[in-house]
């Protein structure tokens, strides 16, 4: 009998490097074919469907990849205080999907939910023992069950992603907001909510961006057209930025 064998490293950064070419790619153009993800990657029609037979497997790979990561980002929160430690798990969430925050209200809303409510479960586990906690120094609510105030607190956190491409609030409103609801969906009042986070700079300004892909996700927003071009292409991969903004212009 053949031995499940790792897939080839090549294999594997070839299918890391597609998934990472959509999440740019899909924020910026939701109905992008799978052969436009494959040339934003630098990569070919037919290795594009050799990791992903449809659009709709590689959706649910980019769903089940990108709720990991807003997993793993709680890693190293440490914090004792429970009020303190809903703010920054709030925070740290907002932090690694306002890139592509456009992408993420389609996929938490839409077919994937389930994919993703099913990956945010150790998220919510952190949430429900904060909420515990809090409950049990009598600083937060204790009126309704610690398991279910955790997706409500989770709503109204990820509630912020659709005001804030709806309302064109800027990241740092936006970060701030969302911390915001989560304390006061627990139960803390929203002047002692406004306070904590005011005099916390960690809860305050958001960390430099480590993202490779952050440039060019924000580039719709943020600047002019020719320079989004030239963050898209430095993103990707493909030749020089000027190359790329060569091209663009002579289509």
């Amino acid at each position: 009998m053949r031995e499940n064998r790792a897939p080839r490293r090549d294999a594997a950064a070839n299918r890391e490097a597609l998934l990472d070419a959509a999440r740019v790619l899909l924020n910026r153009e939701p109905n992008a074919s799978l052969e436009a993800i494959a040339a934003e990657a630098g990569l070919t029609r037919r290795t594009i469907y050799g990791h992903f037979p449809n659009r709709d497997a590689l959706l649910d790979a980019l769903a089940q990849r990108g709720s990991e990561r807003v997993v793993a980002a709680m890693d190293g929160i440490d914090e004792t205080d429970p009020i303190r430690r809903l703010a920054l798990i709030a925070v740290r969430a907002w932090d690694e999907i306002a890139g592509v925050r456009t992408m993420a209200i389609t996929t938490v809303r839409g077919p994937r939910a389930e994919i993703v409510d099913a990956a945010l479960t150790p998220l919510r586990v952190r949430i429900a023992a904060a909420l515990e906690e809090g409950a049990a120094a009598g600083r937060l609510r204790d009126d309704i069950p610690a398991a279910l105030l955790a997706r409500l607190v989770e709503d109204a956190a990820l509630s912020v992603f659709a005001a804030s491409v709806r309302e064109g609030l800027s990241d740092a409103a936006s970060r701030r907001l969302a911390a915001s609801l989560a304390l006061t969906a627990a139960g803390l009042g929203w002047r002692d909510a406004a306070a904590l986070i005011d005099g916390d700079p960690e809860l305050v300004a958001a960390p430099d961006r480590v993202d490779p892909l952050w440039p060019a996700t924000q580039a719709i927003d943020l600047v002019p057209a020719e320079e989004a071009v030239k963050l898209d292409a430095e993103a990707a991969g493909h030749g020089t930025a000027d190359d790329a903004l060569d091209a663009e212009v002579s289509r």
